[in-house]
């Protein structure tokens, strides 16, 4: 019972926090959720829980599949070629991580998506704003 209401605490704060989000904090939470779906898949493939394990696998292909939709190609397409081809790359290891049961290509996920959340979390305020207000004035 009280593992139900706390999931149900946790999406509703998740609706409630998206609902005011700025694009770039919605990336942001969508670094913070694979990171925290990878690190859940590695616990699963550690205990032999091969359901929880898909289950985190696959939410974890869809935070990438989200994170690849939300570049911007328009502006620098060499750049965002790269980025998408690299989450590709990503959901490939992923995939060799669910058939092979093994966590060193989640391992190498985590390596390659950390420096990218921390160069995302580290973009000044000022230059935020400026893009915030881009999108909204295109809206």
């Amino acid at each position: 019972m009280y593992g139900r209401n706390l999931k149900a605490y946790r999406k509703t704060n998740l609706e409630a926090e998206i609902a005011v989000a700025t694009p770039h904090r919605i990336i942001q939470m969508l670094f913070e959720g694979l990171i925290e779906r990878l690190a859940q898949a590695k616990g699963a493939i550690s205990r032999n829980d091969f359901e929880y394990k898909s289950d985190r696998l696959s939410k974890a292909v869809g935070i990438i599949n989200g994170l690849q939709l939300s570049l911007d190609m328009k502006q620098d397409p060499a750049f965002g070629n790269r980025m998408y081809a690299l989450y590709d790359y990503m959901k490939e290891q992923l995939n060799n991580a669910s058939s092979s049961l093994d966590v060193e290509p989640i391992d190498e996920v985590i390596h390659l998506i950390m420096p990218i959340k921390q160069a995302w979390d580290q973009i000044p305020e000022s230059v935020k704003q400026q893009a915030n207000e881009q999108i909204l004035s295109k809206g």
